[in-house]
């Protein structure tokens, strides 16, 4: 018996249709364009990428310190650095923010056959940032897909906010220790001590720089990649005013009106 191949196109048709015309979000993929596996997932997502526009950074995140990572590159349009970053409420359907570290990547790092050491990789750094990515679908619903279906759609990414003060002496910062909180109109809503489920962001940097960015030409001076959620994900409203806090490395701030 012969199987037809997995449809990357008309998946990645679906999604960018729906970023395209909200109105017409679907509540999942169809059942015949659902991705049977990561190859499949990162497939869509890299076609859903292209078509909105040149590579400016990644997301990167495992659900422990010993899981495969897995990542979504991240368009010019929806990465903003800045002091305080206002966007507007109107381009999201939901709006679930996360305080993340960031790192700057200031050398290319190209695809190549002899793995990147995490020396090469590191060398490749310039700073380490605060970060408030914002969370969204393209889904009618939030959270009602398949995992797959959900790392097809930009691994549910709907913008990075990166602060404009960070650290240079990246290596001295400690994300396991590293306090952070996360404030929304000026009230604490998480606090707490490092938090993020994949344990330290450089073994995420180097598994980016040798696996994940492959397909889309590796990792690039100037893009910026943020390391998964230290906070867990807070939905706010419109109008809220977010900062996330990382005390001796930097803040991120982010109005939605």
């Amino acid at each position: 018996m012969s199987f037809a191949p997995y449809d990357a196109e008309s998946a990645a048709a679906v999604l960018t249709s729906a970023r395209l015309a909200p109105a017409q979000r679907p509540l999942t993929l169809p059942e015949f364009l659902r991705p049977a596996d990561e190859p499949q997932a990162y497939a869509v997502q890299d076609l859903v990428v292209r078509a909105r526009g040149a590579v400016a950074g990644w997301k990167v995140g495992a659900a422990s310190d010993t899981a495969t990572p897995s990542r979504a590159a991240l368009t010019r349009d929806s990465v903003h650095v800045g002091e305080a970053v206002a966007l507007n409420a109107a381009a999201f359907h939901v709006i679930g923010v996360e305080a993340e570290l960031v790192y700057e990547i200031v050398a290319d790092l190209p695809p190549r056959a002899l793995p990147y050491t995490e020396d090469e990789v590191l060398a490749a750094v310039g700073s380490v940032r605060a970060g408030i990515e914002i969370c969204d679908t393209r889904y009618a619903q939030w959270g009602e897909q398949d995992a797959l279906s959900r790392l097809a759609d930009q691994a549910n990414h709907g913008a990075l906010v990166v602060g404009t003060v960070g650290r240079t002496d990246f290596r001295n910062v400690a994300p396991l220790t590293q306090p952070v909180a996360i404030r929304v109109n000026g009230r604490a809503v998480v606090e707490r001590v490092g938090g993020n489920s994949a344990g330290h962001p450089f073994r995420l940097l180097v598994w980016l720089a040798n696996d994940g960015a492959r397909s889309l030409g590796g990792l690039k001076a100037g893009q910026w990649v943020t390391t998964g959620s230290c906070t867990g994900t807070e939905f706010v409203q419109p109008g809220a005013a977010v900062v996330a806090d990382f005390p001796g490395v930097g803040r991120a701030e982010l109005s939605v009106g």
